[in-house]
């Protein structure tokens, strides 16, 4: 698992209120939306070569404020539930997740002006990359917790000098 930063994680007065929790990534999201010329921006979409049945250029605005709403209201729920848990696991789970949603809301934010506005395809597919890695961590390990999955049985010392690293060998059943 990761390590919570209280240096680069959303504050928590921010996540343990549903407004600030939702607001805080629309309004991001939004006001790097309107910096990156959204003119220019569908300029450069519509000059890309389109796959069959692509969406138009105007729902982007409006699904976008819906995800990154969800997000928030999703990271406030997960706060609000670890931080009003008497088990000091769920807690230390709670800030982790808090600061594991923060690097990914970063990346996600970042990806519009590194591809539109900066013009750097190669950051933004490194970012896309880091992005899926996060995300699928954040899946993977919230839905194993969620569903009570015991993977101890399945840990695996990395390799036989440092038996405190282990791996889930998956394929071992």
């Amino acid at each position: 698992m990761t390590t919570y930063i209280p240096s680069i994680t959303i504050p928590g007065f921010i996540l343990e209120k549903s407004a600030a929790s939702i607001l805080l990534p629309v309004g991001l999201g939004t006001a790097i939306g309107f910096s990156v010329s959204p003119r220019r921006t569908q300029e450069k979409y519509l000059a890309l070569k389109q796959p069959p049945y692509h969406p138009p250029p105007q729902i982007f605005g409006p699904m976008w404020t819906i995800l990154y709403a969800c997000m928030g209201y999703s990271a406030y729920r997960a706060w609000t539930t670890g931080m009003n848990s008497f088990d000091v696991r769920k807690v230390s789970l709670a800030k982790q997740g808090a600061t594991l949603y923060t690097i990914q809301l970063g990346l996600n934010l970042i990806w519009m002006p590194l591809f539109f506005g900066f013009k750097r395809p190669i950051e933004a597919t490194a970012d896309i990359v880091a992005l899926t890695g996060i995300t699928g961590y954040l899946a993977y390990a919230g839905a194993g917790y969620l569903n009570q999955w015991d993977f101890s049985d399945k840990e695996r010392p990395m390799s036989e000098k440092r038996k405190e690293t282990t791996y889930v060998d998956e394929k071992d059943s």
